[in-house]
């Protein structure tokens, strides 16, 4: 095998070209691409994308991204489509074509086909004056004007450039339509993206015994629900049962090492008594926020007001939020 001398430069090369491509494109975007994203959002159905060959490939990956942030889409393959993948199409969508020359021969079959289910159809196209270009209603130009490898036949720039072009089409249509963090949730549950943005500190606590104790308890009986529900803390109710304070393991050790003598130590003695907390309904990224501006490991968590366990930095660790 023949190493070529000039492995970084040529890939440099590409990286740049490609960039440059991007940002020609970039340039491009006018009041055309305005009037397109303003028909998908006024359309009732999905957004159709087809193509064939690496074109297809790029159109899936669009169609994957459209589908998280909010906007229904599906994929068609051009070639598929004439041989009943057509029925996919419903009144009201709306179908994007991809294609770097708008003149391959399953592009100049499948057209007139779709111009028949009188649904717009948008030409993602480097060639603007080209078969799809023309039969169009909105055009994207997804213009490459010269592949990165050094034939000019591998999709390259192209396939880059069409990528880009879909992100920025996703990304205009879930800003407009108010897409939010809640909503990305909703189609990502999965993984520790997913775990960021839906949840919820009571989805945690539950997890624990609540290590509680009264107010008239004993410093022994404090020491032992610390140790056996082995969250390092536990909470101290008044006579209502109300929250009076927390006594964590570092209290104690503190209490024990600065006192002479062990046996006049009461509770007050080691009780924090404007313990912080959070309440169940917050998110989980709020009380890993919380610990980390505090420099603590856990939290009472409240509900109506009420304590009614703790969460700790090893549960948010446990579900991958930190």
């Amino acid at each position: 095998m023949k190493l070529s001398k000039n492995i970084q430069s040529t890939a440099k090369k590409v990286l740049t070209q490609e960039a440059e491509a991007i940002l020609q494109v970039s340039a491009g975007i006018n009041s055309d691409f305005e009037a397109c994203v303003e028909h998908l959002l006024s359309i009732p159905g999905r957004i159709v994308f087809t193509g064939i060959g690496k074109s297809a490939i790029i159109a899936q990956k669009i169609v994957a991204t459209m589908n998280s942030t909010g906007t229904p889409a599906l994929f068609m393959h051009a070639a598929d489509a004439i041989h009943g993948d057509l029925g996919m199409i419903q009144d009201g969508d709306a179908v994007i074509c991809i294609s770097k020359s708008g003149d391959t021969p399953e592009i100049k079959v499948l057209v007139p086909l779709i111009k028949r289910l009188q649904v717009k159809l948008i030409a993602m196209v480097s060639n603007k004056n080209s078969y799809l270009g023309q039969q169009s209603d909105y055009i994207l130009h997804a213009l490459a004007e010269q592949e990165a490898d050094l034939l000019n036949l591998a999709p390259t720039t192209s396939t880059t450039v069409a990528l880009a072009l879909g992100d920025a089409l996703a990304v205009c249509l879930l800003e407009c339509k108010g897409f939010t963090a809640q909503d990305f949730a909703k189609y990502h549950p999965g993984g520790a993206l997913g775990k960021r943005l839906y949840l919820k500190v009571g989805d945690i606590y539950p997890t624990h015994e609540f290590p509680a104790i009264s107010h008239t308890s004993s410093i022994q009986e404090a020491i032992h629900e610390i140790s056996s529900k082995r969250l390092g803390a536990t909470a101290v109710l008044d006579a209502q049962g109300e929250l009076a304070g927390i006594i964590t393991d570092g209290d104690v050790r503190r209490t024990l090492e600065n006192s002479k003598d062990w046996s006049a130590i009461v509770l007050a003695d080691m009780m924090n008594t404007t313990p912080k907390t959070i309440e169940a309904e917050a998110f989980a990224t709020e009380a890993l926020a919380i610990m980390q501006s505090k420099n603590i490991t856990q939290l009472v968590v409240t509900a109506n007001k009420k304590a009614v366990g703790f969460v700790h930095l090893h549960d948010l660790l446990k579900e991958g939020i930190v």
